[in-house]
């Protein structure tokens, strides 16, 4: 089981946004790599600590977390998602946390704290489709996919404007004295080096699109709008940086027979006059085949049978949900005449008359025992 993000950083859930960054910069402080040379333990906990932090940072991601735990990240690799951790990747993404506390920097390229940052490549946006079946089992995609890679014969030197280090420094003298800021080389774009050759096919940054098959393991459970990630998969950034990532959006297709709510699912089944009064064993389609189920005689129209399990896998791994099967006694719309003789005779056949027992409860107290 992997740890509470809340108790890696050792904050309440109704901690504030600030109170989550100052628990942060404490640990990641505290496991600094320059601070713990060749401590395997204290890397370990500075990249578990990142992992807490780009979670509970981001708005979306700690409402996710809040709601379904690690499940909630199941399968979409990086930070917060299962993923390995890289210090490459920290340091781009957090590095102005740490302060002055190690020179101030990023780190990245020559050193966790000389400064340094590497730039990070954009990231890829695509939309998987999946069926119901899919989404109840799991699947993995091949997905075809263009991206922007370094050419091969490109070359890099030291940008002159930064000196390899991705920002630039800007002294201001204000009427509280000299006010020092730091910001991303606008001649290098952060990357802290330059196009030295490049091919003919590249663009002026040394890419050039290449298309690629990639492989998303899509886990069970997963809803229309759910997000995964999968690491170094988007475009490679200039310099050598850091690859972006590609983000895969979920779609769910219709079911011609299921339709979905939440992790159950329900199927409308109708019946004649005569299964309804005799009973029946009737076939209907699950997310794993088809089954049969009985039918006592007497069934009324809006009996609500609960086929337990039979549902869509939790998310968050507790369980799976419910088929609700829906029976309607289906009138027939045209008689013969014979048929309409018999109806005419049974009329007045007091068996025939509505007769509703307490037991035979309405439709919306049959909605509130299935959602109770």
């Amino acid at each position: 089981m992997k740890e509470d993000y809340y108790d890696i950083l050792g904050i309440s859930k109704g901690a504030t946004a600030a109170e989550i960054k100052k628990a942060y910069r404490k640990m990641a402080v505290k496991y600094h790599p320059d601070k713990n040379p060749d401590d395997t333990k204290a890397e370990d906990m500075f990249k578990k600590a990142a992992e807490a932090y780009d979670v509970l940072s981001n708005p979306d991601k700690k409402a996710r977390y809040d709601q379904m735990g690690h499940a909630a990240f199941d399968g979409s690799g990086g930070f917060g998602g299962g993923g390995s951790m890289n210090m490459d990747d920290i340091f781009s993404q957090f590095g102005d946390i740490f302060g002055s506390a190690f020179g101030g920097g990023g780190g990245g390229f020559g050193g966790f704290g000389g400064g340094q940052r590497r730039a990070k490549g954009s990231n890829l946006r695509i939309r998987v489709k999946l069926t119901l079946e899919e989404i109840a089992t799991g699947a993995e995609k091949k997905i075809k996919v263009k991206r922007k890679v370094q050419a091969e014969g490109t070359t890099y030197k030291t940008c002159s404007t930064c000196n390899g280090m991705g920002q630039v420094t800007r002294v201001t003298n204000t009427i509280l004295g000299r006010m020092q800021t730091a910001a991303p080389c606008n001649v290098c774009g952060g990357s802290g080096q330059m196009i030295d050759k490049k091919p003919a096919d590249a663009d002026a940054q040394g890419l050039k699109v290449h298309e690629e098959t990639v492989s998303i393991k899509i886990p069970p459970g997963v809803v229309e709008g759910m997000q995964l990630k999968v690491s170094g998969k988007g475009n490679d950034a200039p310099g050598n940086g850091i690859a972006g990532d590609l983000l895969v959006a979920i779609e769910e297709k219709e079911h011609d027979q299921l339709q979905r709510e939440g992790d159950n699912l329900h199927y409308d089944l109708y019946v004649s006059f005569s299964e309804a009064a005799l009973g029946a064993s009737k076939e209907i389609q699950t997310v794993n085949g088809k089954v049969r189920i009985k039918i006592e005689p007497g069934v009324q129209s809006g009996k609500i049978l609960r086929l337990r399990g039979k549902g869509i896998p939790s998310i968050n791994g507790y369980g799976k949900g419910d088929l609700l099967v829906h029976v309607n006694v289906w009138t027939p719309k045209t008689l013969s005449k014979e048929q309409k003789e018999f109806f005419e005779q049974m009329s007045g056949d007091s068996n025939f008359e509505p007769n509703p027992e307490k037991s035979d409860k309405s439709f919306f107290e049959k909605v509130k025992d299935m959602f109770s």
